[in-house]
């Protein structure tokens, strides 16, 4: 069976009676906003601090120049196969790879290191909601399972290190990215996969997303209650009608009081 299979061929609506027991977050421009990105800037700051960071455990890294050529090339490549594949592929094994066959040899918390500096100048970027914390208590102490769902190709340790810092990956104890599977949102596959390890049904679950074609398509087509999320990657955009729009996740609350069944 195709992937295409797997999408929007597969839209239902969530059954007539049941509760709400579960809710899923997308994590860019959701949980974590960023903004508009400047990506080289990006880069060149990541590649800096990766550079340094190799070099400062007498790695072989030769001369920044060519260091930062060979990972921009490496970057390149590799999001164009994720884009022709439509898989994410894992920063971290792409890292061990290229990095061994260049005569970097590290432990595996070093590895670890290394990955979460070329996320660290993205993580610094971001931003969340002031009383997110307070929000996400409100809706676990309603009984709700929270999980993250996310296409990524950011390894899980570095979000996981994020998340820690701002205090938030208690509320999370499923975290789902797309580069641990052979396909991304809005596979209904990866969907479903979050509602079971929830131990939910997807018409109980609803999914909070900044995206209408992999967040809003995908959860309604895996038979959950799609809430968007104002953003730039929405911004007058039209969704599909009978979609809940909410413009903070602070509003989250009100409308499981006002619209949607919570049990």
């Amino acid at each position: 069976m195709q992937a295409a299979d797997h999408t929007l061929k597969e839209a239902r609506r969530p059954a007539v009676g049941l509760t709400v027991r579960a809710v899923l977050f997308d994590l860019g421009e959701t949980l974590l906003r960023f903004g508009r990105l400047r990506p080289n800037a990006l880069f060149n700051q990541a590649a800096r601090l990766s550079y340094d960071y190799l070099k400062g455990l007498g790695q072989p890294v030769g001369s920044f120049s060519r260091y930062w050529l060979v990972n921009w090339i490496g970057l390149r490549w590799n999001l164009l196969r994720s884009w022709i594949s439509k898989h994410d592929f894992d920063s971290l094994a792409v890292l061990r790879r290229h990095g061994e066959k260049k005569g970097i040899h590290l432990t595996e918390p070093q590895w670890l290191g290394l990955v979460e500096t070329w996320y660290r100048p993205l993580a610094q970027q971001s931003h969340i909601e002031s009383d997110l914390r307070q929000t996400l208590r409100a809706l676990t102490d309603r009984g709700l399972k929270l999980g993250i769902l996310s296409n990524s190709f950011i390894h899980a340790s570095s979000i996981d290190l994020h998340l820690q810092r701002l205090d938030l990956l208690e509320f999370f104890p499923v975290r789902m990215f797309s580069y641990e599977f052979g396909f991304r949102k809005p596979d209904v596959r990866l969907f479903r996969e979050a509602a079971r390890r929830l131990g939910v049904q997807p018409a109980e679950t609803i999914f909070v997303g900044d995206r209408i074609d992999a967040d809003v398509r995908g959860s309604h087509a895996a038979g959950m209650i799609p809430v968007l999320l104002s953003a730039h990657t929405n911004f007058g955009k039209r969704f599909p009608k009978g979609t809940h729009r909410i413009d903070r996740i602070a509003e989250l609350p009100d409308l499981l009081d006002n619209r949607i069944k919570c049990g």
